[in-house]
């Protein structure tokens, strides 16, 4: 592989750090190192105006065309965005799933009326979204979705409930899979709505997970109304459009993620040496095979790169880095653990009183707890290693029920 940059690639990556260094000022110098999610010891707020800040630079919609408000950068210039905005420390984000997820949905399956209406203001920072696909009794089983849509005069009536809908009390629209066909099963009779939070129908409940933050929320809808031509892809399809907006999750912002994972680990070997923990051959050790692993990590995500660069459509390497970077990182939260010893047990400024436990995590120890979820979400180990062996390793299926 040819690492080297081009005389126009060196120029982008020019453009980018010159943009960050003269935006990165005043508040948003607080947001450095800090952020992303499982860390809500920053302000949410503070977040949705660095998106703002973004947009009006024009970095929100760097694969987008520029016909409808993006850059239309090259998958190449995408990686590069990403990889350079990691290395300069800029302000760690919030899930914009406006951005990359839903946007990429309506410019695949959107009318044009849809993509008009959405694209810009997301784009833009002016909306934010969240996803509607899991439900109490389905979790990410899109196939046993219960939450059901009627067609009544020139709106749908929804009515449901749907869960783990992160950033929820802060959205502005979420995307919902509902059934609209009655005593449709499976993945038949689904469709793909676009529904405003902000209505009497539509009720947030936060979920407090054991970081003490409330990323996630339960979404409840009651009689929650959204206008008749808000379904993407056609009345039905929903199951496709939503296969389709997955497919959206993992892509050019890959080799970011490497070069903040690089970060954290050098953060750690500095911390093993500076308490004496590096003299633990054990320890050592462990450090050493983590150095290793993301090396790993970085080559198969190349190589998923260099699949998208040739055909748009990358194969099992999506699984391989899903299963293998959460993997990688959750035991590197609890690597974080074993050197810090006994002071990663320790919260501080905390206290447990008759209304509940409050008290403040470091920046490891969020890691260490928020990464227990990545081998869950965005599909678990147990689906990627169902999809590596059936699609790669050409073994059997696991035996489905029939209808």
């Amino acid at each position: 592989m040819d690492f080297s940059y081009t005389k126009s690639e060196t120029e982008f990556i020019d453009e980018v750090r010159t943009w960050l260094d003269d935006h990165v000022k005043g508040e948003f110098v607080d947001l450095q190192g800090k952020g992303l999610t499982g860390h809500e010891d920053v302000d949410p707020e503070l977040q949705i105006a660095w998106e703002k800040e973004l947009a009006s630079g024009g970095w929100l919609g760097i694969d987008f065309p520029k016909s409808i408000g993006g850059r239309e950068c090259s998958l190449v210039e995408q990686v590069l965005f990403h990889k350079t905005y990691v290395e300069a420390r800029a302000p760690g984000r919030i899930p914009n799933m406006g951005v990359t997820l839903l946007g990429p949905t309506l410019m695949a399956f959107g009318s044009a009326e849809q993509q008009n209406r959405f694209v810009p203001s997301i784009l833009a920072g002016e909306e934010l979204w969240c996803q509607g696909y899991s439900e109490p009794d389905a979790g990410s089983d899109l196939a046993n979705v219960n939450t059901k849509a009627e067609r009544i005069g020139d709106q749908w009536v929804i009515n449901g409930q749907k869960i783990w809908t992160s950033l929820a009390q802060f959205a502005d629209w979420i995307f919902v899979v509902a059934r609209t066909e009655k005593g449709s099963r499976k993945h038949k009779g689904l469709s793909y709505l676009l529904v405003p939070m902000r209505q009497e129908g539509v009720t947030i409940r936060p979920i407090i997970q054991i970081t003490g933050g409330a990323e996630f929320n339960e979404t409840f809808f009651d009689g929650a109304i959204t206008d008749k031509d808000l379904v993407v892809g056609g009345e039905g399809n929903g199951w496709k459009v939503a296969m389709g907006t997955l497919s959206f999750e993992r892509g050019a912002s890959t080799l970011g993620q490497q070069v903040s994972f690089r970060q954290e680990l050098d953060e750690l070997v500095q911390e093993a040496k500076s308490n004496c923990k590096w003299d633990n051959p054990v320890i050592r050790q462990k450090i050493t095979q983590s150095y290793m692993g993301l090396e790993i990590l970085r080559y198969n995500q190349l190589r998923m790169l260099t699949a998208l660069a040739s055909d748009g459509v990358p194969g099992a390497e999506q699984s391989i880095g899903k299963l293998y970077w959460a993997s990688w990182h959750r035991e590197l939260g609890e690597l974080w653990m074993l050197v810090k010893g006994a002071s990663g047990m320790i919260a501080t400024n905390g206290y447990a009183g008759d209304d509940g436990v409050a008290y403040t995590l470091d920046k490891e120890q969020r890691t260490f707890l928020y990464s227990r979820a990545h081998t869950i979400y965005g599909g678990s180990n147990e689906i990627q290693r169902n999809i590596i062996g059936e699609r790669v390793l050409g073994l059997a299926k696991e035996p489905r029920q029939t209808d």
